[in-house]
């Protein structure tokens, strides 16, 4: 998998700055809005990283693997959120028809 992203340059770089991007939306978006120049040059400099990344990645270190397990681990994360939501939901459910 490694000499396959190493040999596709431009996919690589794609699927990083996905995850990137991903990653920044869900973990350290900040609840205000910001003003189209300021997201603009955020996504810019986010590109700018991804090409750094990607350097990294055709280096032979597992850049885009290491991406993959944050964003599991994200998702995993959020599939407890929601299960402990709807066990909350059942509780005071519960509580309110005794």
């Amino acid at each position: 998998m490694q000499a396959w992203f190493a040999a596709h340059p431009i996919i690589s770089y794609i699927v990083i700055f996905i995850l990137i991007t991903y990653v920044y939306n869900k973990v350290f978006r900040v609840q205000q809005k910001l003003s189209l120049f300021k997201e603009v040059i955020l996504y810019i400099l986010m590109a700018i990283g991804a090409f750094m990344l990607l350097i990294f990645q055709v280096d032979k270190l597992p850049i885009i693997q290491c991406l993959l397990v944050a964003v599991a681990l994200m998702l995993m994360v959020r599939i407890r959120y929601f299960v402990e939501g709807r066990q909350k939901k059942r509780q005071q459910a519960a509580t309110k028809e005794q």
